[in-house]
């Protein structure tokens, strides 16, 4: 098949953090979205296998959504262009902590990350034709020590809502933060280095230099 002259892509996610970073290192890119939010959504289950690594988790939940977002592409006959997908959790002694259901539940997250050291990880993926290619970011972050009025200022704001881990490094909860470790757009939520590089190698980001510097 062939691939649209303007190189664009598709990015498979509804996080707005995603696609402002994408925008950040100039990748044109088109939307492509599920129905439904992925972890509601049959096809695309983020549901931990039993005794599941972090690492593992979340590059089989990019891939799937990569490949998933791929065949939607194909079922609804657009052009096409190569599809990146990402996922991203947070991982505290091999426990995974992803999207809290409801208040509660961040609450608990946040008060088990409070003076600790935890890993984000994000995975992406890119499914082009045959092809599907993954990257893997794993950071550190260090939180101080959370007081109960801090979690339920925190929690007031509703920006644990959708967020692994129960919490936005780029909104309030940056004040948590005592250290990182990594790459801070891999803890926002898209690993800018890994993204390039996976673009790189399926060509994306080369021919998008070839146009910059010999426009038609």
């Amino acid at each position: 098949m062939p691939w649209p002259h303007d190189r664009s892509i598709y990015l498979a996610s509804r996080s707005p953090r995603r696609r402002e970073l994408l925008a950040h290192i100039g990748v044109r890119f088109t939307l492509l979205l599920f129905r439904a939010r992925p972890a509601t959504d049959p096809e695309l289950s983020e549901d931990a296998l039993p005794g599941e690594a972090p690492r593992d988790y979340v590059s089989r939940v990019a891939r799937i959504k990569a490949q998933a977002g791929w065949q939607r592409l194909l079922d609804r006959r657009l052009p096409v262009a190569p599809v990146l997908a990402a996922d991203t959790t947070v991982a505290l002694d091999g426990r995974l902590f992803g999207k809290a259901a409801n208040r509660t539940e961040a609450g608990e997250m946040l008060a088990a990350l409070s003076g600790r050291r935890h890993q984000v990880l994000t995975a992406i993926a890119l499914a082009f034709e045959s092809r599907l290619d993954s990257a893997l970011s794993v950071s550190e972050v260090e939180f101080r020590a959370l007081s109960a009025a801090d979690i339920d200022d925190y929690l007031e704001s509703g920006e644990w809502d959708d967020k692994a881990g129960a919490y936005a490094i780029q909104g309030r909860a940056a004040r948590f933060v005592a250290e990182i470790r990594g790459s801070h757009s891999g803890i926002v939520g898209l690993p800018l280095y890994e993204t390039a590089q996976l673009l790189e190698r399926m060509g994306a980001l080369r021919e998008r230099r070839r146009e910059t510097q010999h426009p038609a």
